[in-house]
C-alpha cells in the first residue's frame, strides 16, 4: 500500500526535524516544508482513515496506572503443537496451501478495535487470562490508533523489540547484573509497564499474525486475504510466504538463511492452512489447535575438541565455568567459546581436557554444549580464585552447585565499581565494556581506577585479545585521553558512592565551592543539611570518604586527571532545595527527561509521587481531577503548568 509507506515515511522525517529543531538547536528542513509535510500526512491519514502510533498529528499523553486490571479473554488461546522436522511440516501441509511465517519471540497481544479506534489491548496471560495494557499498546511504535474499518475488529500479534534496540538499552545499563538478558524478557517488561512513558521509550513493535473478528468483512475464506485486508488497515504483518507441502522445504531453507540476519527476535516458524474453514473443521486437542503447528530449527551440530575450561569472575564472586574449544562454523559463524553455567552442569556434561564434544546454537544464536562424547571427567574445580587467589568454595543452592571466590576484596566483585567509573555520566571511556573491564581484571591489568590511564603498559597483551586490536586499542587510548580532562562533579559520580547520582554530585560540588579537600574532610551533619542531600546521603559520604583504601584510589586518580573548571552561573541555585513531580503531556519539552534534567542542572530534584516534601507539582493541566493533582491539593503543594514554572524559575 503505497499511500501507507509514504505516511511512514513522512512521520519519521517530521519526528526527526522537530528533533532536530527543539532538541538539537539545529534546522534540516524550512518552516515551510516541515508545514508542507505534515499537511500530506494529514491529508493521507483523512484519505485512509489510517493514524499511526507516534505521528506527528496526534500527541498520546503518558500515563501511569497503580497496578494492570485482568481480563478473560472471550476465547482461550492455545499453545501450538510443536515439530523439528520439515518432513513432518510437509506432511502437514500435504496439497492444502499453507501460510508459513516466522514464530517471533516476544510477548503476544490482543488488539480490539471498535468504531475505527483502538479501545482495548490484553497480553495473553495464562491463554485464558491476560493483563490490560491499552495505555501501553497505544505507545508501541507501530500500531495504528484508528483504521478506516468502523466494525468490531478483534485480532492478535506479537509485541517485540528488536535486537538493535535491545543492544542500545542493555549498553546504557552500567550494572552488568542489572542488564536484560534477552529481548524477550525485556518486551515482557516494558509491555507490561505500570507508566507507558517506559514503554513508549523502548521502541516495542507489533507484528499482526491472526484476525480473530473483522464485523462485516468478508474474506473468501482465506487467511492471506485477512492478512492482506489486515495490511491495508496499516497493520505491519508478520513476513509469511504461501506454499503447499512439496514447496515447504524450499521455503524452510529460505527462511533458514534469513533468520541470522534478522533485526528481530524469532525462535521458528508457524504453519497455519489458508483454508479458514478446513482449519476450523479440525477441531483442537485438550492443548493444541489443529489448524496450525509450529516449527522450531533443527539445531546444526557440530564435534569438536574441548581445549581448556576457563574460570572467569564476577563482581558477586560467582566464577563461571566458560568451555574453550577447538573453531568450529555453526549458522555462518565461527565459535570457539560456550559458557558452561555452573559446577552442576560441569560435572552432569563430565567435561574434560581434550574430550570431543558437540556444539550447537540455542535458537541459532547463543552456543551451548550439547553432548560430551568422551566423558573423561577430568577438569580439576580451582580451589583459588584467578584473580585474586584467594579461596574457592561450591555452594549449593536450590540442588545447582555453583562456585564462589571467598576473598571480600576480590578485585572481580570490584567490576561494578569500575563499570559505573567508564559510564557515560561517570568518565565516560569508551570501548571498556563488563565484558573488557572483566578480561582487565583477570590478567591484571586493573586494580585500582588510576591504572585505567595506564594500560599503555600491556598494549602487545591488549592487541591480541579476542576481540580487540590495533584500531581497538587505539581507539580506547584516545577515550582515556579524552577521559583524562573532565570536571568534579564527574569524578564524584564515578566514585560511586551510595545513592549519589550526577546531579546530587554537582550540588555537593557547588556546596564546597568544587574544593575536594573540604567535601572529603565534611561530617553527615554538616553534608545533610546540603539542598537535596539528606541524612542517609550524608552519611553515605562521610563514611566513604573515612575509607582509607576509597582516599588512597582518588589520590592516585588524582594524579592522572586535568579537572576542569566549571563555570558557576548564579542562576542555577534558584531550584536549590526544591523538589518537583512531573505529570502529563508537555508542550516546550521533547519529553519529560529533558524537564528533569534541566531542574536538575539549576540544582532542583525530581521525583515520582507528590508527598508532603513536595515543591511544586507541574502539571499544563492545572484543573484537571488527576490523583497527583488530588494528593498535592490535599497536601497544599502548589500546581504549576508549563509556562507558570518557566516564567518563575527560567
Amino acid at each position: 500500500m503505497e499511500q501507507l509507506e509514504r505516511m511512514k515515511e513522512l512521520a519519521e522525517q517530521l519526528k526527526e526535524a522537530s528533533k532536530a529543531y527543539y532538541q538539537e538547536d539545529r534546522e534540516i528542513m524550512s518552516n515551510l516544508m516541515y508545514d508542507r509535510l505534515y499537511e500530506e500526512l494529514e491529508g493521507l491519514e483523512k484519505e485512509t482513515g489510517i493514524v499511526l502510533a507516534g505521528s506527528p498529528t496526534v500527541s498520546v499523553g503518558y500515563e501511569a496506572v497503580d497496578e494492570l486490571p485482568k481480563e478473560r479473554h472471550e476465547t482461550p488461546m492455545l499453545s501450538l503443537d510443536k515439530t523439528k522436522e520439515t518432513e513432518a511440516l510437509a506432511e502437514f501441509a500435504g496439497e492444502h496451501e499453507v501460510l508459513l511465517s516466522w514464530k517471533l519471540d516476544g510477548l503476544t497481544v490482543v488488539l480490539t478495535y471498535e468504531n475505527g479506534v483502538l479501545a482495548k489491548a490484553v497480553t495473553r496471560g495464562n491463554g485464558e487470562i491476560g493483563e490490560v495494557i491499552t495505555n501501553n499498546a497505544r505507545v508501541f511504535r507501530n500500531v495504528p490508533l484508528s483504521i478506516p474499518h468502523r466494525g468490531e475488529v478483534i485480532l492478535r500479534g506479537e509485541a517485540v523489540i528488536r535486537y538493535s534496540d535491545f543492544e542500545k538499552i542493555n549498553a546504557e545499563i552500567a550494572d552488568e547484573a542489572a542488564k536484560y538478558k534477552n529481548p524477550r524478557n525485556l518486551c515482557s517488561g516494558s509491555v507490561r509497564q505500570l507508566n507507558n512513558e517506559i514503554t513508549a521509550k523502548r521502541n516495542v513493535y507489533f507484528y499482526a499474525f491472526a484476525l480473530v473478528r473483522a464485523e462485516g468483512a468478508d474474506f473468501d475464506n482465506s487467511r492471506e486475504k485477512q492478512f492482506l485486508w489486515l495490511k491495508s488497515q496499516g497493520f505491519d504483518v508478520v513476513e509469511y510466504r504461501k506454499v503447499t507441502g512439496a514447496q515447504i522445504g524450499e521455503a524452510v531453507q529460505q527462511f533458514s538463511q534469513a533468520v541470522t540476519a534478522n533485526d528481530f527476535p524469532s525462535d521458528g516458524l508457524v504453519c497455519v492452512y489458508d483454508d479458514i474453514a478446513y482449519g476450523q473443521s479440525l477441531g483442537r486437542t485438550a492443548k493444541f489447535p489443529r489448524d496450525s503447528v509450529a516449527f522450531k530449527w533443527q539445531d546444526e551440530l557440530r564435534e569438536t575438541r574441548l581445549r581448556e575450561i576457563e574460570w572467569s569472575p564476577s563482581r558477586t564472586g560467582l566464577i563461571n565455568p566458560v568451555a574453550v574449544f577447538e573453531p568450529v562454523e555453526l549458522e555462518g559463524t565461527t565459535v570457539s567459546r560456550a559458557s558452561v553455567h555452573n559446577v552442576s552442569i560441569l560435572k552432569s556434561l563430565k567435561l574434560g581436557i581434550g574430550d570431543t564434544i558437540t556444539v550447537y546454537k540455542a535458537n541459532m544464536i547463543i552456543p551451548q554444549i550439547a553432548e560430551n562424547l568422551t566423558g573423561s571427567g577430568n577438569v580439576e574445580i580451582p580451589d583459588t580464585c584467578p584473580v585474586c587467589g584467594g579461596s574457592t568454595r561450591i555452594q549449593k543452592v536450590n540442588d545447582v552447585e555453583s562456585l564462589y571466590c571467598t576473598n571480600p576484596d576480590c578485585q572481580a566483585k570490584k567490576l561494578k565499581a569500575f563499570t559505573l567509573f567508564v559510564s557515560r555520566d561517570a568518565m565516560n571511556i569508551d570501548g571498556l565494556s563488563e565484558m573488557t573491564l572483566e578480561k582487565f581484571i583477570a590478567s591484571g591489568f586493573v586494580r585500582e581506577y588510576a591504572d585505567l590511564f595506564h594500560l599503555d603498559r600491556y598494549r602487545e597483551e591488549i592487541v591480541q585479545m579476542e576481540g580487540f586490536g590495533e584500531r581497538s586499542y587505539q581507539k580506547l587510548a584516545d577515550s582515556l585521553e579524552r577521559a583524562r580532562h573532565t570536571t568534579l562533579p564527574r569524578v564524584v559520580y564515578s566514585l560511586g558512592i551510595p545513592n549519589i547520582g550526577l546531579a546530587n554530585a554537582r550540588a555537593l560540588c557547588r556546596e564546597y565551592d568544587y574544593d575536594l579537600s573540604r567535601l572529603r574532610a565534611a561530617g553527615a551533619e554538616e553534608l545533610s543539611a546540603v539542598p537535596g542531600v539528606g541524612s542517609v546521603i550524608g552519611a553515605g559520604v562521610e563514611e566513604y570518604f573515612a575509607d582509607q583504601e576509597h582516599n588512597r584510589w582518588l589520590d592516585d586518580l588524582l594524579k592522572e586527571l586535568d579537572l576542569q573548571v566549571e563555570e558557576v552561573d548564579e542562576s542555577v541555585r534558584k531550584l536549590d532545595g526544591k523538589t518537583f513531580v512531573i505529570t502529563g503531556s508537555l508542550q516546550n519539552f521533547a519529553n519529560r527527561s529533558e524537564l528533569k534534567n534541566l531542574i536538575e542542572s539549576r540544582g532542583g530534584k525530581v521525583t515520582g509521587s507528590v508527598t508532603s516534601k513536595t515543591s511544586f507539582l507541574i502539571n499544563n493541566d492545572t484543573m484537571s481531577a488527576s490523583s497527583k493533582n488530588k494528593k498535592a491539593k490535599e497536601l497544599g503543594v502548589e500546581i504549576l503548568s508549563e509556562q507558570d514554572f518557566l516564567d518563575r524559575f527560567i
